[in-house]
């Protein structure tokens, strides 16, 4: 057998068996969290908050858990599109391939590998500063802050990626920098933009180290900004952390609504791509 042959063979083994250890340790999580969770999942669960005593196994649900972290991520994910993309237009639109769009491209990247716990603490030490509470504000802002550099990095990708011949027919034509801006390349990046917006809505939802000091918990829904709010991943935190075997089954039932969730805006990603291929001249 030629060494070329043996090569390739090689690392197509090496390949499979990555991908394999990598599907098999995910399945192994899902069915690990399926197994002990599914016996206490119930539609109680999921429509009623917390009664009195549910934290030693009385009645009760995590609605307010689920209501919270749909608040949370919603506010800061819609937050920091309005502020990322904008930033992303102007690396792309104005900037192009200078040095200065590439410093703060490189910036924007170490931010991203800032840890969201560095984020929620900056924004816990305004607020001792400022001697405000806990609250469902302060929470989106901590998540806005570890989102903007993911968001604003992901959409300029997509944005670069647009044809430059589009750019320049579009010129020709007359338009100004801010009509091809936000009638051409945007238009032509809606796939990649809406798949961004529910990345960073992934990591929104299922983040706690943010939310620890910032947002508070609470077993009531909120009904304003100023109010304390429940998260998902904190509801399993705090359930884990009961001696109770009862409550511990809820945390794991809890890790299946979050897990169906972060799935379901994975496949709505795809779904919503293909749907706004339509829009992307071939």
């Amino acid at each position: 057998m030629k060494p070329s042959a043996v090569e390739e063979s090689l690392f197509r083994g090496l390949m499979i068996l990555s991908t394999a250890l990598v599907v098999g340790s995910l399945l192994a999580v899902f069915a690990s969290v399926a197994f002990k969770g599914l016996p206490a999942l119930s539609v109680e669960m999921i429509t009623q908050t917390p009664k009195g005593g549910y934290y030693i196994g009385k009645e009760g649900g995590i609605l307010n858990a689920i209501v919270g972290s749909l608040y949370l991520a919603i506010g800061a994910t819609a937050l920091s599109l309005l502020l990322g993309l904008p930033v992303a237009l102007f690396l792309t639109e104005v900037c192009g391939d200078t040095r200065t769009a590439s410093y703060y491209r490189r910036v924007l990247d170490v931010l991203c590998g800032v840890p969201s716990i560095v984020y929620g603490a900056f924004v816990f030490t305004i607020m001792i500063v400022l001697r405000a509470r806990a609250s469902l504000l302060y929470g989106i802002v901590a998540v806005t802050l570890f989102e903007f550099p993911l968001m604003t990095r992901a959409i300029d990708e997509v944005l670069k990626k647009v044809p430059q011949r589009l750019r320049e027919t579009t010129y020709a034509l007359g338009a100004t920098r801010w009509e091809v801006a936000t009638r051409v390349v945007t238009r032509q990046a809606l796939p990649g933009i809406l798949s961004a917006f529910l990345l960073c809505f992934g990591r929104a939802i299922g983040d706690a180290a943010a939310v620890l000091l910032t947002v508070g918990y609470t077993d009531n829904i909120p009904t304003s900004l100023s109010d304390q709010a429940a998260t998902l991943p904190l509801a399993v935190f705090f359930q884990l952390a009961t001696p109770m075997p009862e409550v511990q089954q809820r945390a794991y039932a809890s890790g299946i609504i979050l897990l169906v969730i972060v799935i379901t805006l994975s496949l709505a990603s795809r779904w919503g791509s293909k749907k706004l291929t339509r829009y992307i001249n071939r």
